[in-house]
């Protein structure tokens, strides 16, 4: 019995190390990126995954869309294309040197 054990060792090692190194990572950017969507609101300078800048005009919470408002005019965007690291980086304080 000790052996067919000994022998799952490395499995569930395995399994430990991509647990703790990829999916938990994983979940906790998706529960950021998760905040960071309902935290949004009317007025906020924001980029989309795509690279396009904008601020936030409307949102509608039916769909978990909104309106962001361009150089361009309006376009509406579901809220998961939008980036939270480089909106993040956008409205940043600047350091001053």
């Amino acid at each position: 019995m000790g052996e067919g054990i000994g022998s799952f060792l490395p499995f569930i090692a395995m399994f430990a190390v991509v647990y703790f190194f990829m999916i938990a990572p994983q979940m906790k950017r998706a529960k950021k990126e998760k905040a960071f969507a309902a935290a949004l609101k009317r007025g906020d300078k924001i980029i989309t995954k795509s690279g396009m800048h904008g601020k936030v005009a409307e949102l509608n919470d039916k769909d978990n869309s909104c309106v962001i408002e361009t150089s361009a005019g309006k376009i509406k965007f579901d809220r998961s294309a939008i980036s939270m690291e480089m909106s993040s980086k956008l409205n940043a304080p600047v350091a001053k040197k």
